[in-house]
């Protein structure tokens, strides 16, 4: 397995006990919550109790006091032991952060805390029916009203979102302004009296075991002080700083299971016998694996770029979205070719690349279309003319 360029003794004891929590907390259960689509509960505060959840928080609001790397570490060796179930990468990766970096002193001190101990579980809600990667479009409203807003919508492929009872909500307070009439209000669901309700928990391709559901609400109640940051309009502006870090992290996860494929293919290839040798030294078998290897090298030596951006402050939007669409990309071409080495065993669910061939898929979908990151790199390309 590679190295990071950052990779220190520090990082790789986190990294070892990181994996023996998932070897022996997640992994016995994944069948299981796999059936259920959903996690129990209790496994949240076990992952608190094990230091895994907001690694990369401030001390001083309950979290780890690490940075970048020590997510990264934590949420890689999750996607490279499959088992998917607890979605911690949304919660301490990315949710935590949102409320870190724009909410309030108090928000903070309430919050975090929480969500480092497992009794709040994080969720972020844009998607909604019909709208998909096209923010501007949402529909949900939160109208004024006293000392509340009122929120109306409908959201739906929220990760966490049978579980989540603290979802940062993407919601439109101005709609005549358009981008600038977005806003993110925190709904604390446990506090709410009526009007929330999730829906169904979706089946899904793969990640059966990360429950994903729909999310109601009908005149929902909250405080305008569960506004995220100081005013109005902010929501926009919020989502494209987070979402660059959100991108690395896709990205970094999809490198973990390209490595992992290639590792079960080569042990594959070494012991399976074809005319009486091993199928490993076969030509084409030697070169495809040369083909994977190649670029997962690549890949990882560009997200350790990024990774040092991101540590320094200087991850650009365009960055990131090469980092995502690349690296997803040839995550899937990666765990492609391995399932075709591993022939008909490799569409058998009882072989880890058949449950990598299902996971890794909602990856270039995940943070943004690919799509939508080559839009973001071209418009950057066109400012250099401007």
């Amino acid at each position: 397995m590679r190295q990071p360029s950052w990779m220190n003794a520090e990082l790789e004891l986190l990294r070892d006990s990181a994996r023996r929590f998932y070897e022996t907390e997640l992994l016995p259960h994944e069948e299981r919550w796999g059936r259920q689509q959903v996690v129990d509960r209790e496994i949240w505060y076990k992952a608190a109790e094990a230091g895994l959840l907001c690694p990369g928080i401030n001390e001083e609001y309950g979290g780890g006091g690490g940075n970048f790397m020590h997510e990264i570490v934590i949420f890689s060796e999750q996607g490279r032991m499959l088992c998917p179930g607890l979605g911690n990468a949304l919660h301490s990766g990315i949710v935590a952060h949102y409320i870190e970096n724009f909410a309030s002193e108090a928000q903070k001190r309430e919050w975090l805390p929480k969500m480092a101990s497992g009794e709040l579980v994080g969720g972020l809600a844009m998607t909604e029916p019909g709208t998909g990667s096209d923010l501007q479009s949402i529909r949900t409203m939160a109208r004024k009203e006293g000392d509340e807003y009122v929120i109306n919508g409908a959201k739906t492929y929220i990760t966490n979102g049978s579980t989540a009872n603290l979802i940062c909500l993407v919601v439109k307070t101005n709609p005549e302004l358009g981008a600038k009439g977005i806003s993110i209000v925190v709904v604390e669901t446990d506090k709410v009296k009526e009007g929330f309700r999730r829906g169904r928990t979706l089946s899904k391709v793969g990640l059966h075991s990360q429950d994903t559901a729909e999310l109601f609400f009908e005149d929902v109640r909250v405080p305008q002080s569960n506004l995220l940051g100081p005013e109005e309009g902010q929501g926009f502006r919020q989502l494209m700083k987070e979402l660059g870090r959100e991108r690395l992290i896709t990205a970094a996860m999809s490198l973990a299971c390209m490595e992992r494929a290639i590792d079960e293919t080569l042990q594959f290839t070494s012991d399976r016998k074809v005319f009486g040798q091993p199928l490993m030294s076969m030509q084409n078998t030697r070169f495809k694996l040369a083909e994977c290897e190649t670029k997962a090298a690549f890949a990882g030596a560009f997200i350790d770029q990024c990774v040092e951006k991101l540590l320094h402050g200087r991850l650009d939007s365009a960055s990131a979205a090469m980092a995502k669409w690349w690296v997803t990309e040839a995550c899937g071409q990666v765990v492609d070719e391995c399932v075709q080495l591993h022939g008909g065993a490799g569409y058998m669910l009882e072989y880890p690349i058949a449950r990598l061939y299902q996971n890794v898929r909602i990856h270039r979908i995940l943070a943004g279309t690919n799509e939508i990151m080559k839009e973001l790199i071209a418009r950057d390309l066109e400012q250099r003319v401007h």
